[in-house]
């Protein structure tokens, strides 16, 4: 009997443990950049006329270098904001802040994640390590460290590391130059301050407690919307710079961006901007998923 409580209580340690590293490296931005980072390397293979199944090991260290080297960034940013983490809501429980992982765990954690991230993606091509290095110095150092306690721009600066994961995975197959790996970088970078814009809105109150200059906090409302409408327009001649994609792929992303743009001049109308913002997310989310998924079905041969 005392065996099985034991083996009870060791189960709990190593499901907590499991837990706070799961938090400690955002998996849910791990997983999602890995959807764009695959897209990437699926289109450069697709492009250059090489096989998937030829090509696992560069399938296998890409992935796995970016997912490293994106979680490695996220514990640094864990470790990075852990003094004002505990005033918003949805990250006071994070481990950083609750206690149950020692700050200088999470900091070493992290940059062995990304050292071995680096080593991984250096066994595809030196370019694509390279743009790796420059999307983590991105959002620690320049996003994390600076522009997020200082001003209104962080959005626009942090979208730079959130733009990197396709053209991570394009260059682990091909470090040449090519349009493709250029748009999809514009797609992921002009979509994150709509996504990111409206998510403040909703946490504005929570922004403003920790002291984080964010749009809304700063100009308020009427202006972030404009600046939303703004991004989402910039998105619309995009699709069709990937024309060789073929016509299904430009049906589906102009709709998408008309749906979005449609649904941010509603937000001038709506009286419950609070609604809105959480639309507007949503919309974000799906919009991303369904774009970078298109993608690889209409190039399934």
């Amino acid at each position: 009997m005392a065996d099985v409580v034991e083996d009870v209580k060791t189960t709990k340690i190593q499901s907590g443990v499991l837990k706070d590293v799961l938090a400690v490296v955002k998996i849910g931005i791990v997983n999602s950049n890995l959807i764009t980072t695959f897209t990437g390397l699926w289109l450069a293979l697709h492009f250059t006329g090489k096989g998937f199944l030829s090509n696992l090991h560069i399938v296998f260290f890409a992935l796995v270098g970016s997912a490293l080297v994106i979680a490695g960034s996220c514990a640094l940013n864990n470790f990075i904001d852990r003094d004002i983490d505990h005033l918003m809501e949805r990250t006071k429980s994070r481990p950083t802040v609750s206690g149950s992982v020692e700050p200088k765990r999470v900091l070493w954690f992290g940059v062995l994640l990304v050292a071995i991230g680096t080593f991984s993606l250096l066994m595809t091509t030196v370019t694509a390590a390279i743009i790796g290095l420059i999307g983590m110095v991105t959002y620690v150092f320049l996003y994390t460290m600076w522009s997020k306690r200082s001003n209104t721009l962080n959005t626009v600066i942090g979208s730079i590391s959130g733009a990197v994961p396709p053209v991570i995975g394009w260059t682990a197959v091909d470090d040449g130059f090519h349009i493709v790996p250029v748009i999809l970088f514009l797609l992921m970078f002009l979509w994150q301050p709509p996504h990111f814009l409206a998510l403040a809105m909703k946490r504005c109150e929570e922004y403003r407690a920790a002291g984080i200059p964010m749009l809304p906090v700063v100009h308020g409302f009427a202006m972030t919307k404009r600046q939303i409408v703004i991004w989402i327009v910039a998105l619309l001649p995009l699709p069709f710079y990937l024309f060789s994609l073929g016509v299904p792929f430009l049906v589906i992303a102009t709709l998408l961006n008309v749906g979005w743009l449609a649904l941010g001049l509603a937000g001038f109308k709506m009286k419950d901007d609070m609604k809105w913002a959480k639309w507007m997310f949503i919309y974000s989310l799906n919009y991303l998923t369904i774009l970078f998924v298109t993608m690889v079905i209409v190039t399934i041969d």
